[in-house]
């Protein structure tokens, strides 16, 4: 009679630690008015905040339903620049 030896594996999990660049993120939101149209404002954020014509859409009505909307997100060196120009278009923003 032959014995077959079984042999057992032991799978250790290792764990690793991760360090992860924590950068505070910032929104531009932009708020609804009662002056620019919604071509203009589609236009503003395709311009500006290099928006896909359909992402420039939703946030437009987004922003016309709701009163606001986030339209960009990130470093606050990147926002300033694109917050300035949309008032200097005439619209309505800000970076918090």
């Amino acid at each position: 009679m032959e014995l077959f030896k079984m042999s057992t594996k032991r799978k250790e999990k290792e764990s690793v630690d991760v360090l992860e660049k924590e950068e505070l993120q910032h929104e531009l939101v932009l708020f609804n008015d009662e002056v620019n149209t919604f071509d203009f404002v589609i236009d503003s954020l395709i311009s500006v905040c290099e928006h896909t014509d359909e992402q420039a859409h939703q946030c437009t009505l987004i922003v016309h339903y709701k009163g606001k909307c986030v339209v960009k997100t990130g470093e606050l060196s990147d926002l300033k620049p694109r917050c300035s120009k949309l008032l200097e278009l005439g619209l309505s923003a800000e970076i918090i």
